[in-house]
């Protein structure tokens, strides 16, 4: 979808002083990331990365509901239905784009007040600082609509303590800026009003972190720290029929919980979710981003033209009317066969990845 001379440009770019500022200006589509859109990135951060004046980036979306709600899914959709290879170009350059933001060495900050979900966590989760203003929402809800959580974060979700990255990854739950606090997935908490503060220090070159440590503030109590332990004890076995069980069984005080968990799993499409319970436990293991990268690619070839996909982008965007039909339906039909395809590899048409900077390893 390539912005035509008389739109308004999806991406705004600029430099000012020793920044470079880009804003985010897809908002009638909540940010939804283009192949255009993630080239733009690409090219601007390569060119701000080289040595010189430019001090560091500064990540932002125009005022809106979201900072950016993932990529243009309904595109992938679409250009899947007839070729599914066709669709890859634009998983290969996001994916691309990721790697290189978790090898860019200058300051990488991004100011995110809103919805942060998929595609969006991809382009902001790598930088070296994420400020979330009050409306901040985390999700990685893409079991949903019949795929998984890629864009490495599988290799972050991995690393989020205890059974936490499991929990949000197969129930694509929303947290606010407490609970990612807490997590770690934000660095700072600072309200929307003094993000022009943040913005002028690194247009004057200013040390950042002294910046936002001093604006940081308590984001208050996190849900999530207190349900840590349950969350860690029903979410341990290796299986999703396993953790069903676990959340179906609980009684006491998360015993409500526990059932609304499990609910909202069970509308999840069967195949995504052991892909995705995989996916973050084998993540684990990684050196890298970039073996979760590899992996993502992987899964994705196989994923962006298969029924599940399709289905979920056409009950949530297009008809919306919340009712996928999965295929397979239910968890005992979906067979170890069946998972493991989707992680093989593919030879010539592994995903390889570019070290934009010599300072990688």
């Amino acid at each position: 979808m390539t912005d035509q001379p008389n739109e308004t440009p999806a991406i705004l770019f600029r430099e000012e002083g020793r920044a470079g500022l880009i804003t985010l200006n897809r908002q009638q589509a909540l940010n939804a990331l283009t192949r255009d859109m993630i080239q733009n990135l690409e090219t601007h951060y390569i060119k701000w990365g080289s040595p010189g004046r430019i001090y560091g980036i500064v990540l932002e979306a125009a005022p809106g509901r979201a900072f950016c709600a993932g990529g243009d899914i309904r595109e992938s959709a679409e250009v899947a239905k007839t070729d599914p290879a066709a669709a890859m170009p634009f998983f290969r350059d996001e994916y691309q784009h990721n790697w290189s933001l978790e090898c860019f060495s200058k300051p990488n900050v991004a100011l995110i007040d809103g919805l942060v979900m998929g595609g969006g966590v991809g382009i902001s989760i790598f930088g070296t600082h994420r400020v979330a203003g009050e409306n901040y929402s985390f999700a990685m809800p893409e079991v949903g609509i019949g795929f998984f959580a890629d864009v490495g974060a599988s290799y972050v979700l991995a690393r989020l303590p205890g059974e936490m990255g499991v929990y949000l990854g197969l129930t694509g739950r929303s947290i606010g800026r407490a609970d990612g606090c807490y997590l770690g997935l934000v660095t700072h908490c600072v309200d929307a009003n003094e993000f022009d503060t943040i913005r002028a220090a690194m247009i004057e070159g200013d040390p950042i972190d002294p910046v936002l440590d001093n604006l940081h503030r308590d984001p208050g109590e996190s849900e999530l720290a207190h349900l840590q332990p349950v969350v860690d004890h029903l979410f341990a076995n290796p299986t999703v029929e396993e953790i069903l069980a676990n959340l179906d069984a609980e009684q006491g005080e998360h015993a409500a919980w526990a059932q609304e968990t499990a609910a909202t799993i069970r509308q999840k499409s069967p195949l995504s979710l052991k892909i995705t319970l995989r996916h973050i436990r084998e993540a684990r293991q990684f050196h890298s981003v970039k073996e979760a990268l590899v992996a993502d690619f992987r899964i994705a070839s196989r994923t962006v033209g298969a029924h599940d996909f399709r289905e979920g982008v056409r009950a949530a965007l297009i008809d919306k009317d919340r009712t996928p039909r999965w295929q397979p339906q239910t968890l005992a039909e979906v067979t170890d066969a069946m998972v493991e395809a989707h992680f093989a590899p593919l030879g010539e048409g592994e995903l390889e990845l570019i070290d934009r900077w010599t300072l990688v390893v």
